[in-house]
C-alpha cells in the first residue's frame, strides 16, 4: 500500500433500521437520506421523513482531504418532522467527526460514521460487505480522526511559558494565512502562507478586502473576537479576527476556503428560485383561462428566477410560399434594458437561415446550449445581431412532433448553463405542452359547444349568439334582417325505416346543399333533429329574401342517392322580417316557427312569411300543452331508474330518475318533446317537485327493505334551478321523505351551470352545506370549459353520449375524453360516462380510469318494479 493511500481519509456510514445493517462508502459529494425510495440512502422507519437529512462533502482548507457535513431536512431547506440527533443532541447541522452517531427522529433508524485511514482500497470496498465493522476495522488499522484540531483559548491564563514558546513557531508553518496589523491599518506580519495567497496585500493595505472594515469592526465590538466572511475576486474566506489590546494589534486567521461551499449554496439557492419560478408558472398555465396571458406570464416569471436577459418561446410552422419548416418567435420577455426581437426570428426556414442544425438536435431530443463564440459561424450571426452571448434551448413535444422550442438567452456575459437551470427549462416545456394541450381540448370542447358535431353547422347556442350579435348592427344602420325555420317534410319516415345511419349521412347531405345555396354571410344552423334555422343579416327588399327561401327549396328537389336508396326529401320554410311585430332575437324566432307551421298547414314543401295572423300557437302543441297540464293528476307521468355501475367492479353505484310521460291515446311521448313544452310552459316545476319526491321516496324504500344504500341523481332543468326556493323545497322534500341528503344526487348541465356563474356558486354551495351532491350532466355539449367549472363545488361530472358516440371511431374524440377524465380527477371530479353501448367503449374507459359508466351494455331505463329486482339480486351476490 503506497504512502498516499495509507494517508487518504476513507468514509464510511453504516445504517441501522428495522431491516437490519449496512455498510454504504461514501464516494459522493452529496447525499440525501430519508423514508422515500428516490433518496441516495434510504431508511425505513415511519419515524423518517420523506426526505430527512442531507450528507455534503466538505473539503478541508489547504489540503485534499475531505470531510462530511449532515444537514437537517430537504434540499428545499424544509426540516425534517422529527429532527436530527448528534451524539444525543439535537441540531440543525453537524461537521460529522470520526465516531458520531447520527440518529433520525427515533432509535429505530441511525447511522454511525467512521473516517478511517491506513486502509487500502480493496480493504475499504471489502469493508461494505462484512458483518461486524468495527471487528474488520480493527484488523487493518487504527481509526483515526481527521478533523482533530488545536484550538487556544486567549483567556486560558494557565498556559506555559514553554506551550507559548511551541506555539509561537507555528504561524510560520501553518498552511493558513495569518496577517497582523496595528490600529492604523499597517501590516506588521505576514506568515508565509498570506504572503502567498495574498502578494499585494502590504501594498494595498486596509483597502484590501482582507483588512477592509477591520479598524471600524474592532471598535464596537463587544468582544475581542468574530468571525466573518471575505470575498477576495471570486474566492470567499472564512476569516477569525483576533483584538489584542493590550498590543494594540489585530490579528486575523484565515479559518477556511469557503469558495466551493458558498458556490454550492448559492447553486442550491438558484435551484430553489427556479423550481419555485416553475411551480408559479405552471400554476399560471393550469389556471390562467386566456392560453397566451398565461404564456406571458410563465416566461416572465422564468426569466426574472433565471436571472436572464431573455426567456423565448419559438413555434414550427410550414412557409407559407415554400411550405419548408420554418420557425417564428411567437412569446418573448426580455429585462427593461434589452430590445425586443420578436422581429427578427419571424418566418425562418431552418434550411435557407442556416439553423439547419439546431433543427436536427431539437427535434431529437436534444438540448442545444453554450457560448454563442461557441456557435457556427451562420448561427452565430443571428445570436450577434441580438446581442446574445449565451443561449440554453430545449424542444417542445406536442403528440409526439416536434412542435417547437424555448429558450433563456444572457446577453451580459458568457453565462455556463447548470444542469439544474437545463432541467427547469425542460420542466417548464413540459408544462407548456400540457397548456397546450389543455387548451386543445377546451378549444374543441367550445367548438362543439357551439357546433353541430353531426354537420358541422352552427348549432341552437351559437345561432342565438350570432342573432344577438346581428341585431343591433341591423337597427344602427337601419337595415332590416330575416330569420328562417326549415323543417323537412318527409324525413322522419325515412330515418324509422332506413335506420339512423342512413338518417344521419341525409342530413349531412342536405346541410351541404342548403349551405351551397345562401349567400355570403347568411348563416345556416341545426337547430335540432331535422330543423334548421336560416340568419339572412343583410335585406334590402323581401324579394332577396324570397329568392334564398326558393334556391333552398329547389336545392332539395334532387334525388339522394344513398347506399343504394334513392332519397327524396322536400322542405316547409317559416320566415320572419325584422321589424315592428318581430322587433327583437326571441320574437323573430317564435315568429319564424309559427309561420313554419302555416307552410306545413300549407302543403309543405313551400315557404311562408310570418304575419300578425299567425299568432296564434300551433294547434297540435296546444293540445299536447293541454294534456300535459292534466298528466300529473292523472297519473300519466311515472318514473323510470337506469342504474350507475362502477366500472371496475361492476356493481350498481346509483340511480339515475328519469320521466316518462305515457298517454293513454297517444303513446308514449318522447321526453324530448314534453319537456321544452314543459318547460315553456312553467309546468316543469310542479312536475319537476313531483320527480324529485318520487326518486327520494324511492330511494328511502330501497333502503328500508335493506338494499345497500346508493345515490339518486335526478335532474334540475334551468327553470327549476332558478327558482328562488330551490334549496328549501329540496330540504323538505328530504324531511318528508326521510332520505339522508348524501343519498341524493342533482344534476344540472354545464349551460345552467355557468349562465350565472355567481347565482349558481351561491346556490350549489348551500346545497353542499346540507349534503347533497353535485353534478355537471352532458358535460361538452355546453359553452365552459373545466377552468371555470372547476370555482363551483362539484363532486362528479358526467361526459355526454355524444362523445362515447363517437369514442372508438375517432381518434381525436377518444383524446378528448381522456383528456376530461385526466382534467377531472385532477380537480377531485367523479367521472361518469353516458351512453355506454358496446364494449370497445368500456374497455377505454377502463383504460383511462373512468370510475362509473351508465348506457345500455349495462341497463336500459328501468321500470320501479324491474329496477328493485336487479338490485336485489345485485345483494345477494354481495
Amino acid at each position: 500500500m503506497s504512502g498516499n493511500e495509507r494517508e487518504k481519509i476513507r468514509h464510511l456510514l453504516v445504517v441501522q433500521d428495522p431491516q437490519g445493517e449496512r455498510t454504504i462508502p461514501l464516494k459522493e459529494a452529496t447525499y440525501s437520506l430519508g423514508r422515500h425510495s428516490g433518496n441516495a440512502i434510504v431508511l425505513r422507519s415511519r419515524s423518517v421523513s420523506k426526505q430527512h437529512a442531507i450528507l455534503l462533502r466538505v473539503t478541508l482548507p489547504q489540503t485534499d482531504q475531505y470531510g462530511f457535513r449532515v444537514i437537517d431536512g430537504n434540499f428545499n431547506g424544509k426540516g425534517s418532522t422529527n429532527g436530527l440527533f448528534v451524539n444525543g443532541s439535537k441540531c440543525s447541522y453537524h461537521d460529522l467527526k470520526h465516531g458520531d452517531v447520527i440518529v433520525f427522529g427515533d432509535n429505530q433508524a441511525q447511522a454511525k460514521y467512521y473516517a478511517i485511514s491506513n486502509l487500502s482500497e480493496k480493504a475499504f470496498s471489502e469493508s461494505c460487505q462484512v458483518d461486524d465493522l468495527s471487528g474488520f476495522l480493527s484488523e487493518q488499522a487504527n481509526p483515526v480522526n481527521p478533523f482533530q484540531t488545536l484550538v487556544v483559548d486567549p483567556s486560558f491564563e494557565g498556559a506555559s511559558d514553554t506551550a507559548l514558546a511551541r506555539l509561537a513557531s507555528f504561524p510560520e508553518l501553518i498552511p493558513n494565512a495569518i496577517i497582523e496589523t496595528d490600529l492604523e491599518g499597517t501590516v506588521t506580519y505576514l506568515n508565509p502562507a498570506a504572503s502567498l495567497k495574498f502578494p499585494k496585500l502590504r501594498e494595498t493595505g486596509k483597502q484590501h478586502p482582507i483588512l477592509a472594515g477591520l479598524l471600524s469592526a474592532v471598535k464596537n465590538l463587544e468582544k475581542n473576537s468574530f468571525v466573518r466572511e471575505v470575498e477576495v475576486g471570486t474566492e470567499v474566506f472564512e476569516q477569525s479576527v483576533h483584538y489584542l489590546p493590550e498590543s494594540d494589534l489585530i490579528r486575523t486567521f484565515i479559518v477556511r476556503d469557503i469558495t466551493e461551499q458558498k458556490q454550492a449554496e448559492a447553486e442550491l439557492h438558484q435551484r430553489d428560485r427556479l423550481l419555485q419560478a416553475v411551480a408559479e408558472a405552471a400554476n399560471y398555465l393550469l389556471m390562467e383561462m386566456n392560453y397566451e396571458t398565461a404564456i406571458d406570464k410563465a416566461l416572465a416569471t422564468l426569466g426574472e428566477a433565471a436571472k436572464v436577459d431573455r426567456a423565448y418561446f419559438f413555434q414550427n410552422h410550414p412557409d407559407p410560399d415554400t411550405r419548408e419548416m420554418a420557425v417564428s418567435l411567437r412569446f418573448e420577455w426580455t429585462r427593461l434594458s434589452i430590445q425586443p426581437s420578436r422581429h427578427h426570428w419571424q418566418n425562418q426556414a431552418y434550411q435557407v437561415s442556416g439553423l439547419a442544425r439546431w433543427y436536427t438536435a431539437l427535434s431529437s431530443g436534444q438540448s442545444i446550449s453554450g457560448l454563442s463564440q461557441e456557435f457556427p459561424a451562420v448561427e452565430r450571426e443571428h445570436l450577434t445581431r441580438d446581442g446574445i452571448q449565451s443561449l440554453l434551448l430545449v424542444p417542445l413535444r406536442l403528440d409526439d412532433e416536434f412542435w417547437g422550442y424555448i429558450g433563456l438567452a444572457d446577453c451580459t456575459c458568457e453565462r455556463h448553463w447548470s444542469r439544474h437551470e437545463e432541467s427547469t427549462l425542460l420542466t417548464m416545456a413540459a408544462s407548456i405542452i400540457g397548456a397546450r394541450q389543455r387548451q386543445q381540448v377546451e378549444e374543441k370542447i367550445r367548438y362543439q359547444a357551439l357546433h353541430d358535431l353531426l354537420t358541422g353547422l352552427p348549432n341552437r347556442l351559437l345561432f342565438n349568439e350570432m342573432l344577438a350579435t346581428t341585431l343591433p348592427n341591423a337597427r344602427r344602420n337601419g337595415d332590416s334582417l330575416a330569420v328562417m325555420f326549415l323543417d323537412l317534410d318527409r324525413f322522419k319516415v325515412i330515418n324509422d325505416t332506413l335506420g339512423h345511419t342512413l338518417g344521419d349521412q341525409l342530413l349531412q347531405r342536405v346541410a351541404q346543399r342548403l349551405r351551397d345555396s345562401l349567400r355570403g354571410g347568411d348563416t345556416l344552423a341545426r337547430w335540432g333533429g331535422d330543423e334548421f334555422t336560416i340568419l339572412l343579416p343583410r335585406v334590402n327588399h323581401i324579394e332577396e329574401v324570397a329568392q334564398v327561401a326558393q334556391r333552398m327549396l329547389q336545392a332539395l328537389e334532387n334525388v339522394f342517392p344513398l347506399q343504394g336508396h334513392e332519397l327524396y326529401v322536400s322542405a316547409s320554410l317559416g320566415i320572419a322580417l325584422l321589424d315592428q311585430n318581430s322587433p327583437d332575437a326571441e320574437t323573430l324566432i317564435q315568429h319564424a316557427d309559427a309561420a313554419l307551421y302555416h307552410a306545413k298547414d300549407k302543403g309543405r314543401n313551400n315557404y311562408q312569411f310570418y304575419s300578425v295572423s299567425l299568432s296564434a300557437k300551433n294547434p297540435e302543441l296546444l293540445t299536447l300543452e293541454k294534456n300535459l297540464r292534466y298528466a300529473l293528476e292523472r297519473a300519466e307521468l311515472t318514473v323510470y331508474y337506469q342504474p350507475r355501475v362502477n366500472i371496475a367492479t361492476g356493481q350498481i353505484t346509483g340511480m339515475e330518475a328519469l320521466l316518462r310521460w305515457q298517454h293513454p291515446e297517444m303513446g308514449l311521448v318522447a321526453p324530448n318533446v314534453f319537456i321544452p313544452l314543459a318547460e315553456e310552459s312553467g309546468l316543469i316545476l310542479p312536475i319537476g317537485e313531483w320527480v324529485l319526491q318520487t326518486a327520494c321516496h324511492q330511494n328511502k324504500a330501497w333502503q328500508d327493505a335493506g338494499l345497500p344504500p346508493l345515490t339518486m341523481a335526478v335532474n334540475l332543468s334551468l327553470k327549476q334551478f332558478r327558482q328562488p326556493n330551490l334549496v328549501e323545497t329540496i330540504a323538505r322534500i328530504l324531511e318528508q321523505t326521510g332520505l339522508e341528503a348524501r343519498f341524493l344526487e342533482l344534476e344540472i348541465t354545464e349551460t345552467t351551470a355557468i349562465e350565472d356563474l355567481n347565482f349558481t356558486r351561491t346556490v350549489l354551495q348551500e346545497l353542499e352545506q346540507m349534503g347533497v351532491y353535485i353534478s355537471i350532466d352532458d358535460f361538452g355539449t355546453g359553452h365552459s370549459s373545466l377552468s371555470r367549472l372547476q370555482m363551483l363545488p362539484l363532486h362528479n361530472l358526467k361526459i355526454d353520449r355524444s362523445f362515447i358516440r363517437d369514442l372508438t371511431t375517432d381518434v381525436k374524440v377518444a383524446h378528448i375524453v381522456k383528456a376530461i377524465v385526466n382534467l377531472g380527477q385532477s380537480l377531485g371530479l367523479r367521472l361518469t360516462a353516458e351512453g355506454v353501448e358496446k364494449e370497445e367503449e368500456l374497455e377505454f374507459l377502463k383504460s383511462i380510469n373512468c370510475e362509473d359508466v351508465q348506457g345500455f351494455l349495462f341497463y336500459r331505463p328501468l321500470t320501479v318494479q324491474k329496477a328493485t329486482e336487479i338490485l336485489y339480486s345485485q345483494s345477494t351476490k354481495l
